[in-house]
Order: structure tokens, then sequence, then C-alpha cells
């Protein structure tokens, strides 16, 4: 590299400009694995992820999916097939990834399912497949994640968390108990892991729009109107909100950090 000296003009020399300070906002050199990452909030982490400097991993169980997100968000993305309601699999998954692309320093748990129904109706199986999915695997994951952290002193593990563990929202008690079960998981994980470096917290959406909740909300206005009367944002959150978020909670930004649910929510969580 060819290196110019500065033109003498006869005044005494400026000293030489010191080091930028570290950006604490950035994600540069880290890696992070975001379950459910093809489509919706998933994919909106992982592309805010991408431009504060991370590499992600994205999984899910639809390939194709998979690989049209990873073909959009660039050469720092990858992905693998998984579902991580098969628990068996989950130590191979991040075997797989730490051999291939190097140690994880953020997990971020946004897999999950739903289902609105009554509760009178709601069978044994139905809650149960939603509390496995969305508390259960989340758990058998983060366990797998956080050994390796803790040997390593360091790292961020985020759950995806609902309004619906906040307050009561008619039609969804399997997904209301599986998200307040992680509110819990979420402080005690914190409590326990902490002072090894890793640090736990949720991210709380409101009503945010998808394709998946414009569609329901749709077929639901009712539900869409009471959801807007209570935001005194009075408008959806989008996707990247939520990404925004999780690159904050993920960074030295958000160093002392750990323990907490964030609502990102338009103030939905205390409208009245």
């Amino acid at each position: 590299m060819h290196l110019v000296s500065p033109v003498s003009n006869g005044h005494a020399s400026h000293p030489a400009p010191t080091a930028q300070p570290h950006n604490v906002f950035s994600l540069e050199g880290h890696l992070a694995l975001i379950t459910g990452g093809g489509s919706g909030i998933g994919l909106e982490i992982a592309r805010c992820m991408l431009t504060a400097g991370a590499s992600v991993v994205i999984t899910g169980r639809r390939e194709e999916v998979l690989k049209e997100a990873v073909a959009d968000l660039g050469e720092r993305a990858a992905y693998l097939v998984n579902d991580v309601t098969e628990r068996a699999s989950l130590e191979e998954l991040v075997e797989q990834i730490e051999t291939t692309h190097g140690p994880l320093d953020i997990l971020v748990n946004n897999a999950g399912i739903n289902m609105k129904k009554p509760a009178l109706e709601v069978t044994d199986e139905e809650f149960d497949r939603i509390v496995h999915t969305n508390l259960n695997a989340v758990f058998a994951l983060t366990r797998v994640c956080a050994q390796r952290m803790m040997a390593r002193q360091r790292g961020v593990i985020l759950m995806i968390s609902s309004m619906a563990a906040y307050y009561g929202i008619d039609r969804v008690a399997a997904y209301a108990a599986s998200k307040a079960g992680l509110e819990g998981m979420v402080k005690v994980l914190a409590s326990e892991f902490s002072g090894a470096g890793v640090r736990v917290n949720a991210i709380a959406p409101g009503f945010i729009e998808t394709a998946m909740s414009r569609t329901a909300m749709n077929n639901d206005p009712d539900r869409r109107d009471r959801a807007m009367r209570r935001t005194p944002m009075g408008k959806f959150g989008q996707p990247e909100d939520i990404g925004h978020a999780a690159v904050f909670l993920a960074s030295d930004a958000a160093r002392y950090i750990t323990g907490a649910s964030l609502p990102v929510d338009g103030g939905n969580s205390i409208g009245f």
C-alpha cells in the first residue's frame, strides 16, 4: 500500500486522528442462529442483524422458503433445515453450525405456532402441540446453546414473547400459556446464566403486520379494530421494528440488560 504524506503548509502539524470509538450497536464478527428465520418476523430479524454486521444461520422446516430467504439476504447468511420440535436433533444442529460457521454468539428463539380457538374446544393434543413447539423446544435448544456460550463466558439469548403473555386475549389459551411460560423462563435463565456472561431477554411484539397477521385480522375485523383502539400509536408495527429491537438487545449497547421483556407494541401493553 502506498501512503501519501500530508503536505506541509508551514503550520504546526496536527496530531494523528485517534481510533474510532467502538460502535456499541454493531454486531460485526458475531454469529446468530435464528429459528423460523425464513419468513415474517424471523426473516426481518435476520436482515437487521446482517445490516448490523452479524453473520446469520436461519432454520425452519421448509427448504424452499429458506433457500429464497438466503438468496435475498446475501453472502453472510446460511440456512439449515430443522424442526425445533424434534429435540433429539438439536445437539447435532448446533454442532453442525459451530463446526461449519464458528461459535454462536446469539440465539433468537423465534419459531412458534398459534391457534385461535375457544378454550373449551381445544383438545389435549392441540394444547400439547403448541406448548411443545413454543416452550419445550425453546428450552431444549436454549440449553444446548447456553452450555457452549457459558463455557466461552459470552452470549445472548433472545425469546420472542407476545402481548398474549401480558394480558388476556380470547381464543389463544395454549399460545398464551406458552408465551407466559417463556416470560418466566427468561427470568430464571437470566438469574442462572448472567454471571457467566450470557444475557437472556425477551421481545414481546405487539400487533405486527405480516402476511399471516394481515390475513387473520382481515378475517376478524372486530379483533383488528379492538387491537388498534388500545394501541396509542394507532398503527400496526412492521417486522423490522422487532428486528431493530433484537439488534439492540444482542449488542453491547444492552450489555447491562438481562432478564427483561421489551414490549415493541406501539404502546399496546399500556393502552386502554
